[in-house]
């Protein structure tokens, strides 16, 4: 459905992308993550016919986003980052103008309005004023106008960025129930949506790809197993300092709270130090009321391969 080949971005001085080569196929749902600054926005730009590329290929369902844009957004329903709406018209009125200019009219336009409206629920508001809405509202009506037209593909910029936890929710499983119907490129900072949501993972960095894989063979493959958690009083002692010497402590933090440390240790693959970890407790006579090991998350994962010290 997508397919990327030495896909390159240059502004004055700076190169956003660089050489990048990934593919989607369709049905896929592929959360598209990276830091602020990686790249991500600039691709989906590009992807979505907003923006050129300084050189390389990309196509969406084989027409070519550059040579034949027109055929290649045919198939394409884009959720920006920020929804650019039209705050003067009424959502209804927003939808029909925005289906018509997508080539829909008549019966099938008024078929699609009602449609996307009860797929993302915003039929209980649409009379109102777009400038009026809430957030929640302003992103379901951005994502109801980019499936009027039926798109084969969904690129999703950031669709629960500033909504509430329930709003979150209901995002998220519109998008999986999308999934069902659509192939979905997703760019968000919640990892634990892009767990639950997608099937696989492109990691991008600095404008390179570093990892593309399912979410649970890039956990089992990094460096780090986890973190311990650990919650104690230690007396005159520096927990941090002390535990760091443990063999295959990669590294401890710690906040405090009325005498009681919490110490969160990063630790080696394939390694539990917590037998270890409780008898070093044991001979410096610290008292211990927590001690547990997190698997290897998804968050994990991002932090290995976009931090700024690899």
């Amino acid at each position: 459905m997508i397919k990327v080949e030495q896909l390159t971005k240059r502004y004055p001085g700076v190169t956003a992308i660089k050489s990048l080569t990934f593919e989607v196929e369709k049905g896929e749902i592929v959360g598209f993550l990276g830091p602020n600054g990686a790249g991500k926005s600039t691709t989906m730009r590009i992807l979505s016919g907003f923006l050129p590329a300084t050189s390389g290929h990309a196509s969406i369902a084989g027409h070519d986003v550059f040579s034949d844009s027109l055929n290649a957004r045919r198939h394409l329903g884009y959720l920006p980052e920020n929804v650019p709406l039209y705050s003067d018209m009424r959502v209804n009125e927003y939808l029909r103008y925005r289906g018509s200019l997508k080539g829909l009219a008549g019966a099938n336009l008024r078929k699609r309005v009602g449609a996307v409206k009860e797929l993302c629920s915003v039929n209980e508001v649409e009379n109102k004023m777009i400038s009026t809405l809430s957030k929640g509202f302003r992103q379901r009506v951005g994502l109801a106008e980019a499936l009027i037209h039926e798109p084969d593909l969904l690129i999703l910029d950031e669709p629960t960025i500033g909504l509430d936890p329930n709003q979150i929710r209901q995002v998220r499983e519109l998008i999986t129930s999308l999934g069902k119907r659509h192939t979905i490129l997703l760019s968000t900072h919640i990892l634990s949506e892009v767990e639950i949501t997608c099937s696989r993972v492109i990691i991008i960095n600095r404008g390179k790809i570093e990892a593309s894989d399912a979410p649970e063979n890039l956990v089992g493959r990094i460096r780090t197993s986890g973190t311990v958690r650990m919650e104690v009083k230690t007396g005159t002692d520096n927990p941090v300092e002390v535990i760091e010497k443990v063999a295959g402590v990669k590294g401890v933090s710690a906040t405090e709270e009325e005498g009681w440390h919490r110490c969160a240790i990063r630790v080696e693959a394939n390694c539990d130090l917590r037998e270890e970890i409780f008898r070093l407790a044991v001979v410096r006579n610290w008292t211990v009321r927590e001690l547990t090991q997190d698997k290897a998350t998804l968050e994990d994962v991002f932090v290995e391969l976009t931090h700024a010290d690899n």
